[in-house]
C-alpha cells in the first residue's frame, strides 16, 4: 500500500517521527522569541549550502516577521536534518505532515519520473538554458503538483552546477568509462551508464562517507556544495560541464495553503518570487566561486581552497553530451514515465532545446 491509496506501517513511523521533529522545532523557536499571532513550519532545503543559510532561513526567520508587522512568523529546519528521506517529501507535504516543504526534483523523480522532466542530465548545459527549460515547464509543473499532489507552487530553487569531482585526472567525459561515480538520481545515472561509468546512487549527506571509503571515485554534485562538504581535500579534478542542476520546488499542502489568511498570502505571492530570484543568482554566482574555491584561484572569497586541476569541456565533449542526452538520458526517462510523459515532453520542454521525444516501446 502506498500513500496514494492509504498509509503504510513505514509511512506511519515516518509521519511520527517527522512530525515530532517539526513540532520540536517550532516549540524551541516560539520559547526563545514572542511568538507572532500565527506561526508557519517550514521544511527548507540542504543544510549548509548558501540557498538556505543565506537565503532561505533569513527570509523564514526574520525578513517574513518584519514584512509583516509581527504578525506572521516562521521556523525552519533543512529537509536533511529533519529526518525526511528527499523521495518522501511530496507524500509528506500531500499528507499535510510537512505544510511547507522543499522537494529536490532529482529525488522525487525516482516515484514521479514525470516531474524531473526540467533538470535531467545532460539537458540543461548552461544557466540560460536552465531557464528556457524551466519557464517552459512550469505551467505543467504547477498544474500538476497542484491537482494530483495536493500541493501549491509557490516557488522553484535551484543549486549550482552539478559537475564533476574525481580522485584521477578526468580530462573528458570518455575518462568516466569503469569509475564508480555518485550520483543523485535516475538520470544521472544513465548518463553515467552510457559514458561506460558505474553509477551509485548516494544521499548528499553521505556522499563524504562513500569517497572516503573509496566505494566511489568520482561525485557529480554542486561546485560549491561540494567544496563545503570537503571534496577538494579528497578529490584533484574538477570537470566542469554542467551535468544537471540540482531543481527543487517549494510548495504547500493545499489545504494548509487555503486556510491560510488572505494577507500573507498575499505576502508570500509577492515576496517568494523575490526570494526565488535571490537563490538563482546565488546559484550562477556559486557555480562560478565554486570553481574558483576548489582550484584556489584568487577569486575565491573563502578559506577552503583546493588545488584542484579544472579540465573545461570541449566543443566534442558538449556534442557528445546532446547525444547522450537524446539517446539515453531522454529515452530512459520515457520508458519509466510512459507515453503520458512523452506527450508532456513534446508539448513543453521539447520544442525549447529541439528533441521530439522517443516513440514508447
Amino acid at each position: 500500500m502506498n500513500t496514494r491509496d492509504g498509509l503504510s506501517a513505514w509511512h506511519c513511523l515516518l509521519l511520527a517521527y517527522t512530525t515530532v521533529v517539526l513540532l520540536g522545532l517550532a516549540a524551541a523557536t516560539c520559547a526563545a522569541q514572542p511568538a507572532p499571532a500565527q506561526r508557519l513550519r517550514i521544511v527548507g532545503g540542504l543544510a549548509g549550502v548558501s540557498q538556505f543559510t543565506r537565503h532561505e532561513e533569513r527570509f523564514w526567520t526574520r525578513d517574513l516577521t518584519r514584512l509583516s508587522g509581527g504578525k506572521y512568523g516562521a521556523s525552519i529546519v533543512a529537509f536533511d536534518q529533519a529526518g525526511v528521506p528527499g523521495q518522501e517529501m511530496l507524500n509528506l507535504m500531500k499528507l499535510g505532515v510537512v505544510p511547507f516543504g522543499n522537494a529536490l526534483l532529482s529525488q522525487v523523480s525516482s516515484e514521479y519520473p514525470e516531474l524531473g522532466t526540467p533538470d535531467m542530465a545532460g539537458l540543461s548545459p548552461d544557466m540560460p538554458a536552465l531557464r528556457r527549460v524551466v519557464a517552459a515547464f512550469r505551467p505543467y509543473l504547477g498544474d500538476t503538483l497542484r491537482e494530483r499532489y495536493g500541493v501549491e507552487l509557490l516557488a522553484v530553487y535551484v543549486y549550482p552546477a552539478q559537475v564533476l569531482f574525481c580522485k584521477q585526472p578526468l580530462t573528458q567525459l570518455s575518462d568516466l568509462a569503469g569509475r564508480r561515480t555518485r550520483v543523485s538520481g535516475p538520470t544521472q545515472a544513465d548518463y553515467i551508464r552510457a559514458l561506460g561509468g558505474i553509477p551509485v546512487v548516494t544521499e548528499f549527506a553521505d556522499l563524504m562517507s562513500h569517497m572516503n571509503s573509496g566505494n566511489t571515485e568520482c561525485a557529480v554534485t554542486g561546485a560549491m556544495s561540494g567544496n563545503m562538504l570537503g571534496l577538494h581535500r579528497v578529490t584533484r579534478s574538477l570537470y566542469t560541464l554542467p551535468i544537471s542542476w540540482g531543481l527543487a520546488v517549494f510548495g504547500a499542502n493545499q489545504e494548509t495553503w487555503n486556510a491560510l489568511p488572505s494577507d500573507l498570502k498575499a505576502l508570500l505571492r509577492s515576496e517568494l518570487p523575490k526570494l526565488e530570484t535571490a537563490v538563482w543568482a546565488e546559484s550562477e554566482r556559486e557555480t562560478g566561486e565554486g570553481v574558483s574555491c576548489n582550484t584556489g584561484a584568487a577569486t575565491c572569497t573563502r578559506e577552503s581552497r583546493g588545488t584542484m586541476t579544472e579540465s573545461r569541456p570541449s566543443a566534442e565533449d558538449r556534442r557528445r553530451s546532446k547525444e547522450i542526452f537524446a539517446a539515453s538520458v531522454l529515452a530512459g526517462w520515457v520508458a519509466r514515465c510512459g507515453p503520458t510523459c512523452a506527450q508532456v515532453w513534446d508539448q513543453t520542454v521539447g520544442p525549447v532545446v529541439g528533441f521530439k521525444a522517443p516513440a514508447v516501446q
